[in-house]
C-alpha cells in the first residue's frame, strides 16, 4: 500500500475542536462502532460512507444513507477527491475535510562535477602526463607522483564541496515545490470552503425563521476558517493600500471569492468610484437618506430576509433615494418609486398600482412611492432572485433587477449549476455581446458604492459610513 497516498482527514463543527486522521486504505464513516472513523452525531447514518483508493485517486461514497452526502448544497453519490474536497455528511450534519498528504520530495542524486578547472587540466596534460613530453626524468617523477597525490586530495574535496552544494540545491528546490504544493492545496480548501459558505448563503435565505440561528452560527465558525485560510495565503498583504482591501473584502460580502476575483476587476471598480468622486449624486442621496431615516429600516428589511445591507447601494443606483421619481415609460411600463418597480413586478409583490400608472408623475395612490411597503416588496424581490437561481451572487441579483429577471435568469440557468462557476463574470464571459451596457455599469455603480461607503473619507467625502450604525448591533 506503499504507492497509496495518505488520505489526512479533519472534522468538527468549529475550529476550536476539529480532529484530523489519517488513512492508508479504505474506510467507512459512520456512528457505529464498526466504522473506522466513526463521528457520534445524530445526523450521520449508522453506515453514512465508505472512502477508498480506486483509479488512481480517492473517493467518497455514500452507502445508501439517508442523510446522504451534500457537495456544495447539492446531495450526490460520490465524489473524488483531488486533491481536496469539503463535504457535508447530511443536510444538517457536520462537515468533513478531505486533503491528499503530497509525497515527501525527491532528492535527485547529485549531477557529476568537474575535478579539477579546465587551466589546471590543460598543465597537467602537457606537462605531468606520462608520454606526453618523452622520458621522464627522476625529479620529473617525484614533481609528477607528487602532484598526483595532491590533486587526487583536491578532486576528493572538491567533489564533495559541490556534491553538498548540489544536494543542499536540489533540497531548497524540493522545500521550495512542496510549498508551493501546500499552498496550492490550501488555497483549493479555502476556495472550497468559500463556496460551501455560499449555500449556507442560500440556505439561510430559504429557511424558516427559527432555524435561521443555527445556520449563522456555522457560518460564522466556517468563516472564522476561512479567514485562517486567508492569513496563511497571505492574501491581504499588509502592504496592499486601504482602497484594493476594501474592494475585496466587499466583493466577499457580495459573493465573490477573493481567491477568484478576475485580473482587472479592481481597475474597473476603481474607474467607477473615480466617477461618483467626479458628481455630487453620492453624497446627495446618502443625505436624503440619513435625513429621511430611511438607512436603518431599509438594512433591517435586507438583513430579516438574510441579504447583505450592501444593497442599500441598489436604491441609492435606482433613484437616490427618491421615492417619488418616476422613470421613463417602456415596454413594461413605466417604473415608480425609490425601488423602480414596473407595475407587473410591483403588483407581483403586494404593491397596490395607482390610477395613474402609465403618467410619469407621484400618484398618491401607487405603494411604489410608499417607500416603506417598497422597501419590503424590494427585500422580498431581491431575496427572491439571491436564493435561487443566483446562488448568493449579488452580481447576478444586481444584473436580474436591472436588465430583468426573465433575460437574465434564462442565462443565468445555461451556466453550470455550482456557485463558483455561476457567476457574474462567467455571465459577462459567455453573454457580454447581449448584456447592455447599461446593467453593467449598473453593477459596477453598485460596487463602487459600496467600497465608498465603508470608509467614505478615504475617497475624499465628509461623512463616515451610512452603514456604521450596523456595527453597534
Amino acid at each position: 500500500m506503499s504507492s497509496v497516498p495518505v488520505l489526512r482527514v479533519h472534522t468538527g463543527q468549529d475550529s476550536n475542536n476539529v480532529q484530523t486522521y489519517h488513512f492508508q486504505t479504505t474506510f467507512h464513516i459512520g456512528r457505529t462502532e464498526e466504522c473506522e472513523l466513526r463521528i457520534d452525531d445524530s445526523h450521520i447514518s449508522r453506515r453514512h460512507a465508505k472512502v477508498s483508493y480506486e483509479q488512481g485517486q480517492w473517493w467518497i461514497q455514500d452507502l445508501n444513507s439517508s442523510n446522504g452526502i451534500l457537495l456544495n448544497g447539492e446531495r450526490v453519490t460520490s465524489a473524488p477527491v483531488s486533491p481536496t474536497l469539503i463535504v457535508r455528511l447530511g443536510l444538517e450534519g457536520p462537515w468533513v475535510w478531505f486533503e491528499v498528504q503530497p509525497p515527501a520530495a525527491a532528492v535527485a542524486a547529485p549531477a557529476p562535477v568537474a575535478s579539477h578547472t579546465m587551466v589546471l587540466k590543460s598543465y597537467t596534460e602537457k606537462y605531468l602526463t606520462p608520454g606526453t613530453q618523452g622520458e621522464a626524468g627522476h625529479q620529473t617523477m617525484m614533481i609528477r607522483s607528487a602532484f598526483q597525490r595532491v590533486q587526487k586530495k583536491q578532486r576528493s574535496k572538491f567533489a564533495m564541496a559541490l556534491g553538498g552544494v548540489g544536494v543542499v540545491a536540489l533540497a531548497i528546490a524540493g522545500y521550495a515545490y512542496y510549498q508551493h504544493r501546500e499552498l496550492s492545496e490550501r488555497k483549493a480548501l479555502a476556495q472550497e470552503l468559500f463556496y460551501q459558505m455560499k449555500a449556507i448563503d442560500v440556505d439561510i435565505a430559504n429557511v424558516k425563521a427559527e432555524n435561521v440561528g443555527k445556520y449563522r452560527t456555522r457560518r460564522q465558525e466556517m468563516e472564522k476558517n476561512y479567514e485562517k485560510f486567508l492569513t496563511t495565503l497571505k492574501v491581504y498583504d499588509p502592504k496592499m493600500s486601504e482602497q484594493d482591501r476594501l474592494i475585496m473584502r466587499i466583493s466577499r460580502v457580495l459573493g465573490e471569492c477573493e481567491l477568484d476575483i478576475p485580473p482587472g476587476f479592481k481597475e474597473e471598480v476603481e474607474n467607477y468610484i473615480k466617477k461618483w468622486q467626479g458628481s455630487g449624486r453620492y453624497k446627495m442621496a446618502v443625505m436624503r437618506a440619513k435625513e429621511n431615516n430611511y438607512t436603518s429600516r431599509i438594512t433591517s428589511e435586507l438583513l430579516n430576509q438574510g441579504l447583505p445591507p450592501q444593497f442599500f447601494y441598489l436604491a441609492m443606483q435606482e433613484s437616490n433615494f427618491d421615492p417619488f421619481i418616476s422613470g421613463p415609460p417602456t415596454y413594461m411600463g413605466i417604473a415608480k418609486g425609490m425601488w423602480q418597480f414596473i407595475p407587473e413586478t410591483g403588483a407581483k409583490y403586494g404593491l397596490k398600482i395607482g390610477p395613474l400608472a402609465d403618467l410619469p408623475r407621484p400618484d398618491t395612490g401607487d405603494d411604489r412611492h410608499n417607500w416603506e411597503r417598497a422597501t419590503g416588496a424590494a427585500s422580498r424581490y431581491l431575496k427572491d432572485l439571491y436564493s435561487t437561481d443566483s446562488l448568493a451572487s449579488g452580481l447576478l441579483v444586481m444584473a436580474s433587477y436591472n436588465w430583468g429577471e426573465g433575460r437574465v435568469i434564462k442565462r443565468i440557468k445555461s451556466l453550470p449549476s455550482n456557485a463558483r462557476e455561476r457567476n457574474f463574470w462567467r455571465l459577462l464571459t459567455e453573454f457580454r455581446s447581449d448584456i447592455p451596457q447599461e446593467t453593467y455599469d449598473y453593477v459596477f455603480y453598485i460596487v463602487s458604492a459600496s467600497v465608498i461607503g465603508e470608509n467614505p473619507r478615504l475617497f475624499g467625502f465628509d461623512f463616515d459610513n451610512p452603514l456604521a450604525h450596523l456595527d453597534k448591533q
